[in-house]
């Protein structure tokens, strides 16, 4: 029996085809543990095997690494037009009919906001990837609790006993809250009466932290594969109850290359052409975090690229990306002078160095072309760097077009005191939340009409409008583990949006409409508040103001 859980075996994704089965089967040491709509599958190997693993991929263009994802925090619901629906005696939506889906931190299924008044639980399924018991059907891991089995918890002295499932963080639980929850003195849902379908995430594998640098005290750190499964439980859950629903994606991260081209955009983005389900995902806070910057050069010419390595940076990994048929190389300059000197740029080319005057090691991988887009993707990693300003200068080698984009990790993910001297605050939309299909939510605050200062600009590297739309994301009222709070942050807008997605599908279902993620983003588009003097669509306000009754009133106008 093997343990998925266990820190011996590391998941891969790989794109499911006649190559990768046939590899598979010639690999019985590679454990298949999940087909995604018949395109990606999660593979698990031993740690011991990897290099093999490694090497013997080759032949599929490389597995992918899974990127790392992180956190993204009644008057809102009023502004956002959502109020205006719910009370609206011909509409009067409130969810009744449909699922709301999270992939996060878990749920405290004990709160009554998620309970109907008898005091059983709105809870349809809830699958806790992070312990061993009852893994769901198909898939290899985890222990899934049904409706019965929480009902039997909530009536027990000690629920814990019979469903031991918490969520400590409280992200999840405060997002399905603002989504979901039922209504009370001080906390209304935007979609009340819908019922919940949760999934809890578990820890990223020491494997990954240690090969992206997460710091130690980052302990939010998740794997895209288990989310991209995660998406799967929550789809194929409400196929099976014969259901809508509206999933909230609030993870976020910049390890890809910002252009929805990534096996986990890829997917995210098939299951948002899918009937009767609907996708938010969070922009991200990164634009005021100075972890973005762009340059150019041309064919036989360079540019440099400098970033401040704070006092406490135990290490981090820089992304440079470049365009399609455009080749570059790098050489680096350490704070106190030492000197990489210029690396060719060859396919999959690994090159460590351990300075010889600073406890610093740097190391530089080159991968081109990527299967997905053909673009360059250059990793830079400094492992425990020295203080102060390194340098690195990009060569053109083979120029087409000229720019190039360099990412720092998001927020918790590299020190505070870690940044570039030259950020551009554009292009720094998370993914999924590049992801075609989905609909990408920035925050702005209902009470000084201000956007968020954090929340992401557009557009994507492809120079797609993004972010869609924004919603409510300052000091927004919620409900935590512990009791009632606050939250800001983009992840809360994307809560917000998801329910207003619940109440148009449950609108949809009963008017006999067929909609998915694509024509619901269209609705909610056309319906977002405008203000006089703004240009839109623009890469900081998206399409506008999220408003429901506006979508409601444009519909039937049309």
């Amino acid at each position: 029996m093997i343990d998925f859980l266990s820190e011996d075996y590391i998941d891969f994704t790989i794109r499911y085809s006649a190559d990768s089965r046939r590899f598979l089967q010639e690999n019985p040491n590679i454990i298949l543990c999940k087909v995604l709509e018949g395109r990606f599958a999660v593979v698990y190997v031993h740690i011991s095997d990897l290099p093999e693993f490694l090497n013997a991929a080759g032949t599929l263009r490389a597995p992918v690494y899974p990127t790392v994802q992180g956190l993204m925090g009644r008057i809102d619901m009023e502004v956002s037009g959502i109020l205006a629906v719910q009370n609206q005696p011909y509409l009067s939506l409130y969810g009744q009919g449909v699922l709301l889906g999270f992939v996060d931190t878990g749920i405290d299924y004990t709160l009554d906001t998620f309970r109907y008044g008898d005091g059983s639980t709105r809870i349809v399924s809830l699958w806790d990837q992070s312990v061993q018991g009852n893994a769901p059907e198909d898939f290899c891991f985890g222990a899934e609790y049904s409706r019965e089995d929480i009902n039997m918890a909530l009536r027990s002295e000690d629920p814990q006993s019979i469903v031991p499932h918490r969520d400590d963080a409280g992200h999840g639980t405060f997002l399905a809250s603002v989504a979901g929850g039922r209504e009370s003195d001080s906390n209304i849902g935007a979609a009340p009466y819908s019922e919940l379908v949760v999934v809890k995430l578990k820890k990223l594998k020491n494997f990954f932290r240690n090969e992206f640098l997460i710091p130690e005290n980052q302990q939010n750190a998740y794997s895209s594969s288990d989310i991209m499964m995660g998406l799967d439980y929550l789809v194929h859950k409400a196929a099976e109850l014969k259901r809508p629903i509206a999933i909230c994606v609030c993870l976020g991260s910049s390890y890809t290359g910002h252009d929805g081209y990534s096996y986990y955009q890829e997917y995210i983005s098939g299951l948002s052409m899918q009937t009767g389900v609907f996708i938010t995902a969070a922009a991200g806070n990164e634009s005021n975090t100075r972890h973005h910057m762009t340059g150019y050069t041309a064919q036989g010419e360079s540019a440099d690229i400098e970033i401040r390595a704070g006092e406490k940076e135990q290490g981090f990994v820089l992304t440079l990306w470049t365009f399609a048929l455009d080749r570059m190389s790098v050489s680096l300059t350490s704070p106190l002078g030492e000197t990489i000197s210029r690396i060719p740029a060859q396919p999959d080319l690994v090159k460590v160095t351990n300075l010889l005057l600073e406890n610093t090691t740097v190391t530089v991988e080159y991968h081109f072309p990527l299967a997905t887009t053909g673009s360059q993707l250059t990793i830079i990693k400094l492992r425990k760097p020295t203080p102060g300003i390194w340098s690195i200068t990009v060569y053109g080698d083979l120029i087409l077009n000229g720019q190039f984009h360099a990412w720092l990790p998001i927020t918790g993910f590299v020190g505070p005191d870690t940044a570039f001297l030259s950020p551009s605050p554009y292009y720094t939309v998370t993914s999924p939340g590049t992801a075609f299909g989905v609909t990408t939510c920035g925050a702005y605050s209902s009470i000084n009409q201000s956007l968020y200062v954090s929340s992401s600009w557009g557009p994507s590297r492809f120079d797609a409008q993004l972010p869609d739309l924004v919603a409510p994301g300052v000091n927004v009222m919620g409900v935590y583990p512990w009791g009632y709070g606050t939250m800001t942050g983009t992840s809360v807008s994307a809560a917000i949006t998801a329910g207003a997605g619940a109440l148009l599908l449950q609108w949809g279902s009963e008017n006999n409409m067929k909609l998915n993620s694509i024509n619901i983003r269209t609705y909610l588009l056309n319906g977002c508040t405008r203000r006089p003097g703004f240009t839109y669509p623009n890469y900081q306000w998206g399409f506008g103001e999220l408003n429901l009754i506006r979508a409601f009133e444009i519909m039937r106008q049309i």
